[in-house]
Order: structure tokens, then sequence, then C-alpha cells
């Protein structure tokens, strides 16, 4: 059975063999501290509501260990900052990945607490309304369900749904193996015949 511990081995560039341009976040949200780790767990997802962060707040409470929070913010407002990062690592929350924004980087950086968001702002969102835990939401252009599989890592963020996960895997861990065995003149090799005969079937003359 698979585990968490074998989708951080593939990177989300070897997960587009499985899965299509729509299962990759827009990539306005991005790492916010660099050599940012790659993560994977599951999603714990989070709507807040306009001009609110309650829900973000509340949900470092209630997501398990290893779960990814995964938000639906209000990009004019911080959702979180230096102490809910800390109290959600406390927590053994894998990351975050939030559609919108944080405040107190340093912090979270010398933290070295994964976080994925669109940048910063200092001023914080306001604590007044609370929505459903673990309803799909979008986050980044990408329809995100409860217990969906999140892999990041500085190249971008990958969504993969439940019944797409064992395929995905078995896909992109195909990938990354056959790369690795592969010196750069065999690689160099195959991709220039690949072109040139590419080039050939669609009459292209130099």
């Amino acid at each position: 059975m698979l585990t968490m511990a074998d989708f951080v081995k593939v990177s989300p560039c070897e997960y587009s063999e499985g899965l299509g341009r729509e299962q990759f976040v827009d990539g306005a949200i991005h790492e916010l501290w660099p050599q940012i780790p790659r993560i994977a767990g599951p999603a714990f997802t989070v709507k807040c509501a306009k001009g609110d962060h309650l829900s973000l707040h509340a949900a470092i409470y209630r997501a398990a260990p290893g779960d990814i929070i995964v938000v639906e913010a209000d990009p004019d407002f911080a959702s979180a900052g230096g102490n809910v990062c800390a109290i959600a690592q406390q927590r053994g929350i894998a990351g975050f990945v939030i559609d919108g924004v944080i405040r107190d980087l340093a912090e979270v950086r010398e933290l070295q607490f994964p976080v994925y968001a669109r940048g910063v702002m200092p001023k914080p969102a306001k604590k007044e309304q609370i929505l459903p835990f673990n309803q799909p939401i979008v986050c980044g252009g990408v329809k995100v369900c409860a217990g969906d599989i999140i892999v990041a890592d500085e190249e971008g963020i990958a969504v993969i749904p439940q019944e797409l996960a064992e395929e995905a895997y078995r896909l992109g861990k195909a990938r990354t193996d056959k790369d690795a065995a592969m010196s750069l003149t065999e690689w160099r090799a195959a991709h220039e015949a690949k072109i040139e005969a590419t080039l050939k079937a669609l009459g292209f003359e130099d």
C-alpha cells in the first residue's frame, strides 16, 4: 500500500506523466522561502470568508498530523502568521498551501515550516466567520477535495485525486527511475532522435 513517504519521492514534474494541466496549481502560488523541502500529504481543505481567516486558525487544531492544510482565502488580507505556523508545525501538520497571503515571513522562514502562498501582506484578516471544513474548494484554479494527495516543492504543486493516486504514482515513479538511470549523453541521443523524427514527419527542412 502506498504511503506519503512514497508520494514525496516523486517530483510534481514527474506527476505530469499521469495528470492533466488542470491538476497543477497556478504558479503564482509558490514557496515562500528558499530551498523548501518537498512535502506530500492528504489535503485538509479550508475556505475562509471574505476578509476573514477564522476557518484557517481553527483548522490548525483540527487537521491531523501529516495533513497539508489547503486554503481558499481572501488575497487582500494575511490568513496566517508566525504563531499560527508554529502551532501547526508543533501539531505535525506537513505544511500550508494557501490561495492567498500570509505575514511574519521571517518567522516562518526561521521555523522552516513549508508554506506555499501568493505572497505576503502585513494586514491580517478578521476572526468573525466560520465555514465548514473539508468541503471542495478551489485553490489556484484547481478543485481540491478532502483527502486528495498534495505534492508540493519549488517546481510547483500537484493535486492528485484519490481515485487517480496509484496510477499517477506509478507513471511518475517510472519516469523518475528512467531519468535517473540515463546519462545526459544517452538522454541527448534519444531526445535528438525524437526531435529530428518529429521535424521530418512535419516536413521541416533546414
